[in-house]
């Protein structure tokens, strides 16, 4: 039985895309045979993210991740965060000569450049030094390899994302009474998420944030006439998300968006910014509507019938999405 040691930042409670793909990807293995153990912030001390409270960062070092490593001795290891849990894995195979898998699940840079005046260039130099040592890095879309490529990163190959088409599916309509058209949002709700491009618009119906995070409060007290539910799990996010009219998706940083998939697999047409992500997911008039005019973009999918999305989240397993990530492995001998 081949073993899998899989170091993550993002694990549950978070909830989030990342924690999302690898709880899914981790399930698919485990049923084909696989032994998996992921080295993640559980059973550390914490502390919180500065900026972003709501996120833990573990106090663990190179001692720790070695420890894991000599103890499970597994045949691939994979470092999907670039937070301590990352590093401090990324220093143990190094002292060790071990080779390992990385993925480039977030915009580090970016997101700190927006709460932080450091220099996108200083950023990328730490992050290119992180990835450069790893014998291959996943990237969901041909869009971000290709930026990642312009910032010199090499050894990139492809893992895609997948949707549980028996969680996500149409649902009733009426499940939400607000006025309609009813516009929504699923995420983090965090200042790099853009959120407030699509609240501030001008347009009729109704506008729904389903999610929690820092802004959260600030954004309420804006923009009262916005309904905020907090977060919601499982068959509670998947009838949320079925009972809107349009997903609208504001974030220009976001590396895939996994909630683009579950929008489409209800039928639910996306409508975004044409950058990074979107641009590999979204088709004009098939699935949502892509636009640098936002409110044009979410008016336009409104046209946009249901089962182009439908089809297209079809399309997306998480049995393919693992089977990527399997074969992007770096498996040693027995």
């Amino acid at each position: 039985m081949k073993k899998i040691l899989v170091a993550t930042d993002a694990w549950h409670p978070q909830i989030n895309g990342v924690v999302r793909t690898l709880r899914s990807t981790i399930h698919v293995l485990k049923e084909q045979g696989y032994q998996v153990r992921v080295f993640s912030p559980e059973g550390f001390r914490t502390i919180p993210c500065p900026t972003y409270s709501e996120i833990r960062l573990s106090l663990v070092g190179k001692r720790s991740a070695l420890g894991i490593l000599q103890e499970f001795l597994p045949d691939a290891v994979h470092i999907a965060t670039e937070g301590p849990i990352g590093w401090a894995m990324w220093r143990a195979c190094r002292s060790l000569g071990k080779p390992f898998t990385t993925s480039y699940h977030t915009r580090f840079p970016e997101y700190i450049r927006m709460r932080i005046p450091i220099p996108l260039w200083a950023s990328y130099k730490v992050v290119h030094s992180f990835h450069s040592s790893a014998v291959r890095t996943m990237v969901a879309t041909q869009g971000l390899e290709d930026d990642l490529r312009s910032h010199k990163f090499s050894n990139l190959a492809r893992w895609s994302r997948g949707v549980d088409t028996e969680l996500f599916k149409p649902g009733d309509k009426n499940y939400l009474s607000s006025e309609r058209p009813l516009a929504m949002f699923v995420g983090r709700v965090a200042v790099e998420k853009n959120i407030e491009a699509f609240l501030k618009l001008d347009m009729p119906g109704s506008k729904y944030v389903v999610g929690d995070g820092p802004a959260m409060k600030s954004l309420q007290k804006k923009y009262p006439e916005v309904t905020f539910t907090g977060a919601k799990h499982g068959k509670e996010l998947a009838q949320h998300v079925a009972a809107a009219d349009v997903f609208v998706f504001p974030s220009l940083t976001d590396t895939f968006g996994v909630v683009l998939l579950e929008a489409m697999a209800c039928g639910v047409p996306v409508a975004a910014f044409p950058v990074t992500g979107p641009k590999d997911i979204v088709r004009n008039g098939v699935n949502g509507w892509m636009s640098d005019d936002l409110k044009e973009a979410i008016i336009k999918s409104l046209d946009v019938p249901s089962h182009g999305c439908l089809e297209f989240a079809r399309k997306y397993s998480w049995e393919r999405c693992s089977a990527q990530f399997r074969d992007n492995l770096e498996f040693q001998a027995s």
